[in-house]
Formats: structure tokens, sequence, C-alpha cells
């Protein structure tokens, strides 16, 4: 085997640590070193153990190449050289650095993936700090000006006569929109791994710069139109050079048209939005629509203005508006020297109070609810951000300020990352947003503090808001922002919570004192007559749930839970769901930087499969790629993720990983008594659907099926049961490619609504091909949880649905009181409509 460089992060907060290794590692285009963490004490505290970081450099020195330690602050390095009287690494070099942890992790792992030796990791990781500082100065100074950016290639200089004379020069130009940043350096060093090719780059005017690793990369910051010179010395010289010219040309994978400017004096960009602060304007051009006035329902057609309702019900109340954001602080004028210790100590005062109130929220939340606010005391309570705010305020700037920059700058790290790691940053800003409220006297951000009943209307809502929202105070939800895949939607789901999105100018622009809510339809009614509050209160409750889904008329509907760990199946069990429609795999996979063991993989599905017995669970296998990647599967950079290597794609790329995985759902199948199924998602074709088959068949899973998400699926769906046993259709996939509509994007919620009369003649077409086989067709996407829509899918040939264990009831409800027949009437009536305002409209009233 070849030894390679493993790496040891000492860091006082494992939240802090976590994100800089998922950045270093998403920044890593080739396979990457072992990255060992010991972060916190074991007890889940901040601070450092010496005995964790011996275990630690024990791991990383497994691979022989040498370990090199990158540590935070103050006790950390002291816990580090500790550690080493302790850690087993036999004749294996341990090198503790003085690196920054973030830059030199980002530098070390890049360098280290390329198969350089720890001398070499170690020279770009202490470097690394150069490339930032070369940013800061370069209208002054230009690249290299630190002395921790690569040595330029002076004329003469010994090193050049060393390296051989140049071979080679070619003249490319920067056309992705961010420049050469962290990836693209990540990609030319990958190019160079291994290849006989000493490279420099030079900028028009300037001297060459060598590179053997990403800092003198970062360093040269050649930013979007600039054009560059390679040369390369070397047997491979040429090699080298015509591969990166071709990642030049194609913008190293990246967006290649210029950035939108904000039209702030000097281009500035304007901060992003405290999400916990009911946060930002729309996006340009959105406009603001004015919220419905008294007796007015909800907006029509498809255009942004439309109100999207996303969980069912229909009530009334008082309204409470979220407040506003919190505003950036001024810079000012700096605080005199006398003061800044004061302010210091305010800011920790404030912090703590913040970490104080999110834990007594915490102790009252349910499971998700405590886990989003027990992550936000974190963040208030981390030193190393701590730290951050007392060196601003140290240099002069007031509490507010230096918590703002401090703060901002940690959630940008995060943004930067991607995927579910950029979700992340949400927390932070809102925890920032909570501080400065704090310091400045201003109403802070969250949830209002009352006893009494109230529609709760938003900008949006912070994750930590979003899961402490509970039936027995908030009646209702109203945001402007947001779609039906949003975190908001979801969780107010999860809560059976009436909701409506995307209802623009409900917040900015309140049109009463009360508000009425469908969830279903979206309508809105400010201040709405006495004779409307008077039905809604002679309606009936939902009766619980028997355990047997059924329409009116006696056809089964088995009504399913959707989970994804084993916590989500008991939680179905007891709501007597009637098996597993999509039992989610992902949770065991990501936030690793490596892939779990078979063996950890069938401990996590027995769990599932344990709450079960005698029943259904359905199995998707891994679901990643697009806003779930992972750092174990080479996705490479994707100008248009949501369209790449995802689902069941990835294993185009890893295949070996697809099969792990059904080696261990078929073990942890033998050891249960629930009767398991497996299905694929992201299948395009009738070939990918066979080729998934018999991999599941060859290690005895008997019932296979795959999601119906791509509009290719839904159209070859009888062709598709020539050589699967099922579909399940997930809704939420399948309306944002249908309608081709970002989910992720409020502004086209509208058009990614499962109501599009497009989405359900798809999955009536699904439908029929298993109605004319005889084959199983689910529904497990959110679509599902809507009693009035559930009825619709019935109707357009569902023989199954799967849903969040809370909105069985209702949907069961719905279906005892509706014929098969009237089902058919609905789904025909849906498609004929044209729009989701008339499809809505014309199911009520075959259906209510």
């Amino acid at each position: 085997m070849t030894e390679r460089v493993g790496i040891v992060v000492v860091s006082h907060s494992a939240p802090l640590a976590e994100a800089a290794v998922a950045l270093a590692l998403e920044m890593t285009p080739s396979d990457p070193p072992r990255v060992v963490l010991a972060a916190g004490t074991a007890d889940g505290g901040t601070g450092t153990d010496a005995m964790r970081v011996a275990e630690a450099i024990g791991e990383a020195a497994a691979d022989g190449g040498g370990v090199l330690v990158l540590m935070d602050l103050g006790s950390a390095v002291l816990s580090a050289e500790m550690a080493l009287e302790f850690a087993d690494v036999g004749e294996t070099p341990v090198r503790l650095t003085s690196a920054p942890i973030v830059e030199g992790l980002l530098a070390a792992v890049v360098t280290a993936a390329a198969g350089a030796s720890l001398d070499a990791v170690e020279a770009e990781a202490r470097g690394a700090l150069g490339a930032k500082s070369a940013h800061l100065v370069e209208d002054d100074a230009g690249p290299g000006a630190d002395g921790g950016a690569a040595p330029s290639e002076g004329a003469g200089s010994a090193e050049a006569a060393a390296a051989g004379s140049v071979d080679a020069t070619v003249e490319v130009e920067v056309r992705n929109r961010d420049g050469v940043h962290a990836r693209p350096a990540a990609l030319i060093v990958a190019a160079l791994a291994g290849r006989d090719a000493k490279l420099r780059i030079a900028r028009a005017g300037a001297e060459p710069v060598r590179v053997s690793g990403p800092t003198a990369l970062l360093a040269l910051g050649a930013r979007q139109g600039e054009r560059l010179t390679l040369s390369a010395a070397g047997a491979d010289a040429r090699a080298v050079l015509d591969e990166l010219a071709a990642l030049f040309a194609d913008g190293f994978g990246e967006p290649i048209e210029p950035a939108e400017t904000s039209g702030t004096a000097g281009g500035d960009v304007a901060a992003p939005p405290d999400s916990g602060a009911a946060g930002a304007a729309p996006p340009p051009g959105t406009g603001r629509a004015a919220a419905p006035r008294a007796g007015s329902g909800a907006a029509t057609g498809t255009g942004a203005g439309a109100s999207l309702g996303v969980s069912p019900g229909r009530v009334a109340g008082r309204v409470v508006r979220m407040p506003g954001p919190v505003a950036e602080p001024p810079e000012g004028a700096a605080l005199p020297e006398g003061e800044r210790e004061a302010e210091s100590q305010r800011v920790g005062e404030a912090a703590d109070a913040v970490a104080e109130a999110l834990r007594a929220r915490a102790a009252r939340a349910g499971e998700e609810g405590r886990a989003i606010l027990e992550a936000g005391a974190a963040i208030a309570a981390d030193e190393d951000l701590r730290e951050a705010v007392r060196g601003r305020i140290g240099a002069g700037a007031a509490a507010p300020r230096a918590v703002w920059e401090a703060f901002g700058e940690a959630a940008e790290a995060l943004r930067a990352v991607g995927g579910r790691t950029a979700e992340r940053a949400a927390d932070v800003f809102d925890v920032r947003a909570r501080i400065i409220a704090r310091l400045t006297g201003q109403q802070p951000p969250g949830l209002p503090d009352t006893d009494e009943p109230y529609v709760l209307v938003a900008r949006d809502l912070a994750p930590a808001d979003t899961a402490m929202l509970g039936p027995g105070l908030c009646l209702a939800l109203v945001t402007e922002e947001g779609g039906p895949t949003s975190h908001t939607a979801i969780l107010a789901r999860g809560h059976g919570i009436p909701a409506v999105v995307a209802a623009r100018g409900a917040w900015s622009e309140p049109g009463g004192d009360s508000l009425l809510v469908d969830g279903s339809t979206g309508e809105l009614v400010w201040d709405p007559p006495a004779e409307l509050l008077a039905s809604i209160a002679e309606r009936v409750e939902t009766p619980p749930f028997d355990g047997t889904g059924r329409t009116a008329d006696g056809q089964r509907v088995p009504l399913l839970a959707n989970v994804g760990k084993a916590g989500d199946a008991e939680e179905g069990a007891r709501a007597l769901a009637e098996g597993v429609g999509l039992f989610r795999t992902e949770f065991c996979f990501l936030g690793r930087a490596e892939e779990p063991s078979v063996d950890e993989q069938i401990e996590a599905y027995r769990g599932v499969l344990a709450a079960f017995p005698g029943k259904r669970v359905v199995v998707r296998t891994l679901d990643a790629g697009s806003d779930k990647p992972l750092a174990f599967v080479p996705t490479g950079e994707e100008e248009n993720p949501a369209l790449g290597v995802r689902g069941l794609r990835t294993s185009w790329v890893a295949p070996g990983l697809l099969d792990r995985q059904l080696d261990a759902i078929a073990a942890a199948a033998a050891q249960q008594r629930a009767e398991v199924a497996v299905m694929a998602p992201m299948v395009a074709t009738v070939a990918e659907a066979a080729d998934f088959a018999e991999r599941a068949r060859a290690r005895g899973i008997e019932h296979v099926g795959v999601m119906i998400e791509t509009p290719s699926a839904a159209l070859l769906a009888d062709r598709l049961f020539d050589v699967i046993d099922f579909v399940s259709l997930g809704t939420n996939d399948l309306a944002q490619y249908t309608m081709a509509a970002d989910r992720l994007l409020g502004s086209l919620a509208a058009l990614n609504d499962p109501w599009q009369p497009a989405v359900v003649e798809l999955i009536a077409r699904a439908g029929s091909a298993g109605a004319a086989v005889g084959g199983s067709v689910g529904v497990c996407g959110e679509a599902a949880s809507d009693p009035l829509l559930a009825a619709v899918l019935v109707g357009a040939g569902a023989t199954s649905l799967s849903m969040a264990a809370r909105a069985i009831p209702a949907v069961a409800a719905q279906l005892r009181e509706t014929t098969l027949e009237q089902c058919r009437h609905a789904a025909e009536a849906v498609v004929a409509a044209r729009d989701t305002a008339e499809a809505r409209t014309a199911a009520a009233a075959i259906l209510r």
C-alpha cells in the first residue's frame, strides 16, 4: 500500500472542526487522505482532551506516511504536545504545526490527496495563511508578498535552474465566475499529482509563481476575465498543460456568467439575512404583492404571487408577526482602549444568556427540535467564535459590530461547503441575531412569548423557530418565502399545523388583525366575517386512525409511514401505520468522511425493521448527490447538481457503494421479521431499473422497485413493470423535474406544486401501467400527506400512500368519507384543470 500522510484536527469546538473538515474534503477532487477529529471533550463539552488527541494520532498514522496535527488555540497545543507521550505510532513521524486551522487544513488535505510527503504537506499548511494575506494586500503588494505565499520565479533563481528549463507554455483565460478559488486550486493540484511536471503560473506583467500546492494558487488571486501564462518543465509538461487548459476552458465546471451586482455603493454584496429574524428582501424582480384583504381568497395562477398551501387544515385566529430582521450594526469609531475589556465581557454575558435561553427551549422541545436548539446553544457557547469576537473588539470594534463580523465569517465558511453543511449557516446567522439583539436592546428574533393561541405570520422561519412550533399555541403558519419542500413546510406537516408559504406581502403588508388560513388551498382571508368563523368552529375533530386505510366503499389503501431512523419507525408504529413506504437510508451516510461499514448499516437498518414485524418496509437505497453531497462519492464539480450524479447514478461512479448497501439490507432483513422491499431513487431508463433489480435479487431480496421522480420514468412505467415489481412516486422531485422549477426556490413555489395538472397526469400514467399488470403503485412524496390531494392520488391509481406519521389520521378520515369513484372523478378534474387553483377548486367540489 502507498504510504500517505494522515491529518489530525484538534479543536475546542466539535461543530467548528466538523465544518472545517467538511470544507476541506469538499474541495478535494481526488481520493482524500485520512482526517481524524479530536474536537471537544468526551462529555460533549467545549475544550480539548489529550487522550482523545492521542487516539486520533494513532488512527491517522495507519497509512504510514506520517501525521500532521493542526490545533486551534491555547490548551489545544498543550493537549497535542501531551498526547505525543501516549500516542502509539511506532516509527511514524508526527508533526505539530502552527498552521491556521481552516486555511491550513484545506491546504494540507488537498496536498496530501496528491500523494505529497509529510514535509510538503506541512509546508503547504504553514504557508496557507499567506493566500488570505495576499488577497487582502493584493493591490499594494501583489501575490506572493506575504511570507507564506509561494516563492516567485525571480530571474536566474537557483530553484528555477534546479527545476530544469521550461518545456512548454500555454496562455489561458479564467472563465469561471469566482476565479481561482479553493475548488479550482484543488483540481489543478490534482492534475499535477504523480506527474513529472514543475508548474509555474504568471499573471500579466508579474513574475511567475511556482505551484506545488493550493496555497500559491489561492495567493495568486486570479479573477474572472484575467489571462494567465502557464509554464511547465518535465517529461509530463505538455500533457499537464493540455489538461489544465481544458480545465480553464471549461471554467472548472462552474458557472461562467458574470455575477450579478447588488447595486450597492462600491459593489459590496449585502450581508446574508438573519434567518431567525424573518429575513431578507425577495430576489430582484419578484416584486411584492399586497396581501389578500378581507374576504379574498388566495392568489391564483402560476406566478410568484400565488399563496401555496403546504400543510392541511382550516383555522382562524389573531395574527402575530415575527420581529423584523436585526439590522447590521454600523462600523462606528474605534473604541477607546480603556473600554475594550468591558465590551468583551458584555459579549460573553450576552452569548451566555442566548445559550441558556436556547438550552431552556431545547428542554421543552421534541426530539427533532431539541437537536436543532442544542446546536444553536453550542454555537452561542463556541469559544473559538467568542475569541474571534474578542479579537475584533481588541482592534477597536464595538461589541455588536464584532459579533456581526465574526459570526458572519463563520457562516460564510459553512456556506462555501455547499450541500447540507451550508444549511448550518442559517443556525449561525440566527444565533448572531439573538446575541446582537441582547447587546442592542432590540426585540430578539424568534417565536412570540405568549400564552394565547395565534396565527404566526413571518417572512420566513429559522430552523430553531420552526422546530418549536406546536399545535397548542400556533394555530397556523403563513410565510412570504419558502416552498412545498422547505424545512418550514415539512416541519409544519410533521407538527400537524396548517401552513401556507409563498404568500407575498402577508408579512410586509399585513391586511388585518386576524386571519383565516386554509393549508390545503392556500386561501388567506384577513379579518374573516363571523359566518366564516362559525363554520370553522363547528368542524369535527379528526378521529384517530384505526390501522386500516380504506375508502368509503371499502377499497383498501394502505397508509404507511415515511421514516429515516429507528425513532421515526417507532413513532410510525405507535400511529398504527400499516408499514413503511419510504425508509430513507441517507442518515447513515451523511456527514461522514468515510462510507459506513456493512456492519454499521446492518445495525441501523435492523432498528427500523424491528418496529414493523410482519409488515412491509420499503427501503430506498442511498439518495445522495445534489443537496446531499458525500465526501466519499466522487461526483466532481457539477454546474447543475439537481440534474447531475445523484440517487442511483452514484452507482456509476462508486458501484461498490450500492453493492455493499444491498448486502447490508439483505443481512438486516434476514435477521428481522419485516417484509423487506428495496427501491432505487432517480431512475430514468428501463435499463437502469433492470440492472438494479438484478443486483438486488442476486442477494435474495425478492421485492424490488424504483422511484418515479423523473418524467421519463413516468412515461416508461408500463415497461418498468416488465423488470421490477412496484413503483413509488416521489412527488417532490417529480414536480421539480416536470415543471423545470428548482424545488428549493421559494420564488418558484407555485410551479413546484404537486397539484400541477401535468404532475397529476404523469402520476395517472404510472397508475394505469400498474393497474394493467396488477402492480403496486405507491406515493411516498409530501403530496400524500395532503388529505384532499391524497384522495386525488388514489383516483389517479395510487394503491398505497406513505407520509409522516402525524399526517395519517387526517388522510384516513378523508378517504373514509370518499368513494373510489369520487376519487377518480377528482383526478380527472385535476388533470383537466388549467392551473393549480382551478385544480384544487375542482377537486374540493367533488370530494368535500
